[in-house]
C-alpha cells in the first residue's frame, strides 16, 4: 500500500474536503482518503491499480490541485 500527503492550497472548507474524498473514492484502489482545511492536505493510501498520477489528474480535474 502507498501513501501520501498531498498539500492542496485551494481546500477552504470542509465542503472542500467531502468533494475531494468523494472523488478519489471512486478511483478502484483508493483505500482511505482524510482531508483537513486547516493544514489544507489531503492524506491518500491506495494500491494499485491507482497509481500518483491518476490520483493527480483526479484532483486536477475537480479544480483542487496538488502543490
Amino acid at each position: 500500500m502507498e501513501h501520501k500527503t498531498f498539500s492542496i492550497p485551494k481546500i477552504s472548507c470542509g465542503h472542500c474536503v467531502m468533494t475531494i474524498t468523494k472523488e478519489l473514492n471512486e478511483l478502484k484502489g483508493v483505500r482511505k482518503v482524510e482531508g483537513s482545511p486547516q493544514s489544507k492536505t489531503v492524506d491518500v493510501q491506495w494500491d494499485a491499480p491507482a497509481t500518483e498520477a491518476q490520483i493527480r489528474a483526479a484532483l486536477n480535474d475537480i479544480d483542487f490541485p496538488a502543490a
